[in-house]
């Protein structure tokens, strides 16, 4: 346990740091079908996107706010939040960073990936436990 607290309190300077805190964060609560974007180069609205899917609107909001926890450990505070009341499509924004959730519906109805095809899929294989 001594480890994770020391991961929660690590300080998080880059983009991407807050990014795989992020995924850390959501895998940690078993979001599934993690990815992480790169979108810098096509959006000015943020460095990386974190999409992943809940099973259910009570899981949708517990990866939400697993997020919350983690990055306010760092000092890091969400900036905006959307849907979060049905829980069937969270955003959190935390400027460099937002965190989409969704439910499989959704996320398929949405194929927010497909919409930003051709940006840099980061590898989390390194950072999510099987």
């Amino acid at each position: 346990m001594e480890n994770m607290e020391n991961k929660e309190t690590m300080k998080l300077e880059t983009p991407l740091e807050i990014a795989e805190a992020i995924v850390k964060a959501v895998d940690s609560k078993k979001g599934s079908d993690i990815k992480l974007l790169h979108v810098e180069d096509r959006t000015v609205i943020t460095d990386y996107f974190v999409i992943c899917t809940g099973t259910s609107r009570t899981q949708v909001r517990a990866l939400a706010d697993e997020a919350d926890y983690i990055l306010e450990q760092s000092g890091i505070t969400c900036v905006h939040t959307e849907g979060y009341d049905t829980g069937v499509w969270v955003l959190k924004d935390y400027g460099s960073v937002i965190l989409h959730v969704f439910n499989a519906q959704s996320r398929d109805f949405y194929k927010l990936e497909k919409l930003y095809d051709g940006t840099t899929d980061v590898s989390v294989d390194d950072i999510i436990t099987d």
